[in-house]
């Protein structure tokens, strides 16, 4: 398989499951609307579909950037391991609407917490065992990538799992704290400045 097929596949998975996002947002048919008031109640009521929207959404672009510097970037050849690895990933990708939907609809609950938590730890690691194979498989080949490339692409991938492992036991406490952290994974991975800080804080 050529990059180029791949990465409209890739392109193509991303582009649908980010559309299919938004249709969680919708006021029900059977509401019935007869003032200002009550129209903004609904409205306000869908908040948390929103911010479950916009959470998912920046999640699968800091994925689809992530993927497109291993494959298309680090990559310079690609052969069945690396093609299977992905259709996980991709299988992954695509049920982000269910568990984004999960918790936009019951994120007061730990279960819907625990569900959108875990799928983001499967998809991290499904990216991980990626970039693991695009960096030291022998059977592809690489330009060169420093040290502190490496080092960096580790974090911003890892990182999402490491909070996702937290959220999850930290929702039977307090949900909204594990919702933050969910934000602040996503925050991290889209700053230009978060690894720069990792490193200074850890002296690698």
């Amino acid at each position: 398989m050529s990059h180029t097929r791949l990465d409209q596949l890739s392109d193509g998975i991303f582009a649908i499951v980010m559309t299919l996002l938004v249709f969680e947002i919708r006021i029900p048919d059977a509401v019935h609307i007869a003032s200002n008031q009550e129209l903004w109640f609904v409205l306000k009521n869908l908040g948390t579909y929103f911010a479950s929207y916009v959470l998912s959404f920046a999640l699968l672009f800091t994925y689809w950037r992530a993927h497109h510097f291993f494959v298309s970037i680090y990559a310079k050849n690609i052969d069945t391991a690396l093609t299977n690895i992905n259709a996980l990933f991709f299988l992954l990708i695509a049920l982000i609407p269910f568990s984004s939907s999960l918790l936009g609809r019951w994120s007061e609950y730990e279960l819907a917490i625990a569900v959108f938590g875990v799928h983001i730890i499967m998809i991290g690691m499904a990216l991980y065992a990626m970039r693991n194979y695009v960096l030291y498989s022998p059977h592809i080949k690489n330009p060169e990538i420093t040290p502190r490339e490496i080092h960096g692409s580790t974090v911003r991938t890892l990182v999402p799992v490491v909070f996702a492992l937290i959220a999850i036991p930290l929702s039977f406490i307090n949900t909204q704290v594990s919702l933050v952290l969910f934000t602040l994974a996503v925050l991290f991975n889209l700053s230009a400045w978060s690894t720069k800080l990792f490193e200074k804080i850890f002296k690698y």
